[in-house]
């Protein structure tokens, strides 16, 4: 099997597995994963189809600048170059973009600090952080309309083979060395969105709880 077609399967399971997470509300969502370095060409999410289903023309080949390899109708995602910025700047074999509820508020609560820090929480471990007292930060980017800017920033907090990047009220950009570990940081940053949203409500209702104790 042709290595395009080895990475055509492996970004197919990896697509099914977020569809049935319902990841990909209204076609949102882009996934990418490495062909080849020199000269650079990957796979992409060919864009406007719904990523629930599987079809023979969900993914398309492009090069470094994000343009098709060969001739198709197909047209690669908007955001491709999020990914061109990524396998340029780093080692990383695949990169997943998702927008998801959770990422999208925990990214409007902390924008305008412009990250995140989580400490202490198991899966922070996805990131390699090993020590007891380890701490990960997420950058929180703003949404530039304008790709190319939004890459260009997006790049800028590349620089590690694996990491993740929130975009404001947008999304979150991940990658690692092969899509197991993209995958594998991707659920580990939804989780501890979800676990810090669900930390703020519970503190809420605590105050609230002993304010009425109180009165």
């Amino acid at each position: 099997m042709s290595v395009v077609l080895t990475r055509v399967h492996e970004l197919a399971e990896i697509k099914e597995e977020l569809a049935a997470r319902d990841w990909f509300m209204g076609t949102s969502g882009n996934l990418a994963i490495k062909v080849q370095d020199s000269p650079l060409q990957f796979l992409v999410t060919a864009s406007g189809k719904d990523k629930r289903k599987k079809t023979k023309e969900d993914f398309l080949l492009v090069d470094g600048e994000g343009n098709p390899v060969g001739a198709t109708q197909l047209k690669p995602s908007a955001e491709t170059l999020l990914h061109c910025e990524i396998y340029k700047r780093s080692k990383a074999g695949c990169s997943l973009h998702v927008h998801t509820v959770a990422n999208n508020v925990i990214s409007e609560l902390y924008g305008d600090a412009g990250k995140i820090v989580f400490q202490g929480q198991e899966l922070i471990k996805a990131f390699d952080r090993w020590e007891e007292d380890a701490e990960l930060q997420i950058p929180i980017i703003y949404n530039y309309a304008h790709i190319p800017t939004l890459a260009s920033t997006l790049g800028d907090f590349v620089k590690e083979d694996k990491g993740a990047v929130l975009i404001r009220n947008h999304g979150i950009t991940v990658w690692g060395k092969d899509g197991f570990e993209a995958k594998k940081i991707l659920e580990a940053c939804e989780f501890l969105f979800q676990y810090q949203l669900a930390l703020i409500q519970a503190k809420a209702g605590l105050l609230v709880s002993t304010g009425a104790l109180n009165n």
